[in-house]
């Protein structure tokens, strides 16, 4: 990009409320040339933010959106955290190569459990496998928080769909009653991904263990961005009416999430695992799971075990999974 990074979220900040603005008036404002803003727009459109020449006027973005605001957040954090649960210490970043390498350095560095970072704009942001996420500013929730498990490495295991209970329950209480998990670690609506999950852990096999629990959520999807990506997505705000805005909604998802790593660190996946089979979009489907080595194995899914593998039933008997894509198949 052309534009200096640092420059993105001041001038992302001017086009939050609405109105529209010239490329000279930004500059007189910001102390910079009308050409450096002009670049700017160009990187922010690049991120996929929705902006709008006006001809004659200048820019505008598409519709007013909520910028990241760390007192906010923090207010929110205190109504929703209830007494007795661990506190949660959380960072808005203007800009970040991805909130997990963000608190994976944290934790390196000695941050305890319930270190969460939220990031306006992620540079690096990742998905599965080594994919790109897509975060949109303004338009998304990008956020990881960090955990540190007594127990050793093997313990975490299912510790991603444990963390999708967490983005689901938040789903399903401000209106997205649809919200479904997709084995192993993504929020779908009737297929369509709503939200992905990046689990990283460091540790010995004797333990202790750390986790750090990254998620992306979209809240608003441009439909230039929907065309960058190279599967069926969907936003929450096509599900819920009246969505609560990017704060309320981040202290809710870092509140839901400690609590569930909580349940995790007392039970491990067990303790959840009823409830995510429940939740599960693909339960008793007929599926096909295409695994590494180019295989694609045939059956129903049965459910998932304690250490959050997949079991599908198959013509040669019940097959665990560990990784691998899903997707449905005729019965």
């Amino acid at each position: 990009m052309s534009a200096s990074l640092p420059s993105l979220v001041p001038l992302l900040r001017e086009f939050s409320g609405g109105a529209t603005r010239s490329a000279a008036s930004l500059a007189r404002d910001a102390g910079r040339s009308p050409l450096e803003v002009r670049r700017g727009v160009a990187s922010l459109r690049e991120l996929g933010v929705d902006l709008h020449a006006v001809r004659g006027k200048g820019y505008r973005a598409a519709s007013p959106f909520e910028m990241l605001d760390q007192r906010t957040i923090c207010a929110a954090l205190a109504k929703a955290r209830k007494p007795g649960e661990a506190a949660i210490d959380v960072s808005v970043l203007d800009e970040v190569d991805s909130t997990n390498a963000y608190l994976l350095r944290e934790a390196a560095a000695g941050a305890p459990s319930g270190r969460a970072a939220v990031a306006e704009i992620q540079t690096a942001g990742r998905g599965r496998r080594g994919r790109t996420w897509y975060s949109v500013p303004g338009a998304s929730l990008a956020f990881s928080m960090l955990w540190r498990f007594p127990q050793r490495l093997d313990f975490l295991a299912g510790l991603s769909l444990a963390a999708g209970v967490a983005v689901v329950r938040v789903l399903h209480r401000i209106g997205a009653r649809e919200a479904r998990l997709k084995w192993p670690n993504d929020i779908v609506h009737r297929h369509h991904k709503l939200a992905g999950i990046l689990v990283e852990t460091q540790g010995g096999q004797g333990g202790p263990s750390i986790a750090v629990v990254g998620v992306g959520i979209n809240l608003r999807l441009p439909r230039a961005v929907r065309d960058l990506i190279d599967q069926a997505v969907a936003d929450v705000a096509s599900l819920a009416p009246a969505l609560p805005g990017r704060n309320h909604l981040a202290a809710m998802f870092l509140a839901e999430l400690a609590r569930v790593l909580e349940q995790f660190a007392a039970g491990g996946f067990n303790a959840l695992r009823e409830e995510w089979a429940a939740l599960h979009a693909y339960q008793g489907q007929a599926v096909r799971v295409h695994c590494a080595g180019n295989e694609n194995v045939m059956g129903r899914v049965t459910g998932v075990a304690g250490d959050g593998a997949l079991l599908v039933a198959t013509e040669a008997g019940e097959r665990r999974f560990y990784s691998g894509e899903i997707s449905l198949r005729a019965a």
